[in-house]
């Protein structure tokens, strides 16, 4: 059977945090091109996981947990605020001193949501659909997970063109 949705973005969640653990075990010590390649790991990361909460989770919640209307609309937010800080990190040199100032922002914005997330709502979301459901929707990630896109701003473009007013 396979994972369902709440594992699965959990499971993503401990990998995302271990590649921010890793950027600031080094980020004193690594060359810019380390980096820049550790930032552009995090960023792809971030991209395909927030895909596939913005695409299959978010929407499915707001259909069968009413309750979280506005938790929904807050993490649609937060991922729209990482797209962009992860889109100019893109862009910009690891040399820039902003760098790692700016790649932290995007970690602290992070952790904050997946905090929100596993401890606010992805009990709620538990208590409002049945296991059958959740697994459903993991596998529909999953498969979802081989097209995600992988760039920041591939994601912030698809981002703001579906985000709700």
């Amino acid at each position: 059977m396979p994972a369902d949705a709440i594992e699965l973005l959990t499971s993503q969640h401990k990998e995302i945090r271990a590649l921010f653990q890793k950027f600031q075990k080094s980020a004193e010590t690594a060359t810019p091109q380390q980096k820049q390649a550790l930032v552009g790991q995090i960023c792809e990361t971030l991209t395909v996981h927030t895909y596939l909460e913005n695409e299959c989770m978010y929407p499915v919640t707001r259909q069968m947990c009413p309750g979280l209307e506005s938790d929904v609309l807050e993490s649609y937010q937060e991922h729209h605020v990482a797209d962009v800080l992860s889109a100019e990190l893109a862009e910009m040199s690891p040399d820039d001193e902003r760098y790692v100032a700016k790649a932290t922002v995007l970690m602290e914005t992070i952790l904050h949501h997946i905090d929100e997330e596993e401890q606010e709502w992805f009990p709620k979301v538990r208590e409002g659909m049945d296991r059958k459901q959740l697994q459903e929707m993991g596998a529909q990630m999953a498969q979802m997970q081989k097209n995600a896109p992988r760039s920041p701003s591939d994601a912030l473009k698809k981002a703001v063109s579906a985000m709700p007013v």
